[in-house]
């Protein structure tokens, strides 16, 4: 069970951390944020601001000019999972092949987690797909299997980087419920990079606004609405002041850059 967000303990610090690219170029200025165990946080802001760039500073990708991050307790082999913007599947190999990647680089033999694989097909709906191409499914259907090799390890922190944008909106729509389901089920953290308003209003407990040029934090808002959350909350008139609030903060962001 997920805590009150005042009561949930620190899983990563960024502490004045900021990224400059090409000597010049400052895509994240003086970034302070602490993510907590069982967070559901939503990056939202303008292109530019440094959304993808904290996503790739805290996966590893890339490092700091400076500032630090820190793992409370320090950060293990599984403890991280990421979801690109494209599903980024391997066209050779089956469906369960793909989501075994993760176990395949540390050297672990297909058969030793076959029932982890199996169990992330299912938690996505797809166990009956585990002997198909990605040629033969449907773009939501990729993301599904992007999100089941994300989460196979049983990350405590889940990355996503605008994951359904170039979905359809009633694929997007159903997505969105299936992730919250699939963040109860295996009880992790996951920071979300979306342009949405509205999808980070429903799937988020932090809504983290930034601005671009340079890239930083302007807002924190805070979405208390209890999971479960299903379709009534999107019709409903809490859902509408919170988003009425984030878009308020968007548009400062985009009002502040320069």
């Amino acid at each position: 069970m997920t805590l009150p967000i005042g009561q949930r303990k620190p899983l990563l610090t960024m502490s004045h951390v900021e990224k400059t690219f090409n000597g010049d170029v400052v895509a994240l200025k003086d970034k302070h944020l602490t993510v907590n165990e069982g967070d559901y946080m939503s990056l939202l802001g303008p292109s530019g601001c440094g959304k993808s760039t904290a996503l790739r500073l805290i996966s590893g990708l890339i490092h700091p000019t400076r500032g630090k991050i820190n793992w409370e307790g320090g950060q293990g082999a599984n403890d991280l999972g990421v979801v690109f913007q494209e599903p980024t599947l391997m066209p050779w190999a089956t469906v369960a092949q793909n989501v075994w990647l993760p176990f395949r680089l540390k050297g672990v033999e297909y058969n030793a987690v076959r029932d982890d694989i199996l169990q992330a097909l299912k938690l996505v709906g797809l166990e009956k797909f585990q002997n198909s191409y990605p040629r033969e499914l449907s773009g939501g259907m990729k993301m599904r299997v992007s999100i089941a090799r994300a989460m196979v390890t049983k990350p405590r922190l889940i990355l996503m980087d605008e994951p359904f944008a170039a979905l359809d909106e009633i694929t997007r729509f159903k997505l969105n419920n299936d992730l919250l389901e699939l963040k109860a089920a295996i009880d992790c953290t996951v920071i979300f990079v979306t342009h949405s308003v509205f999808e980070s209003v429903f799937l988020s407990d932090r809504i983290v606004v930034m601005a671009a040029r340079p890239g930083r934090v302007i807002h924190e808002l805070h979405v208390d609405t209890p999971y479960p959350r299903h379709e009534d909350f999107r019709t409903s008139a809490e859902y509408a002041t919170h988003t009425r609030a984030a878009s308020d903060a968007l548009h400062e962001a985009l009002g502040e850059a320069a």
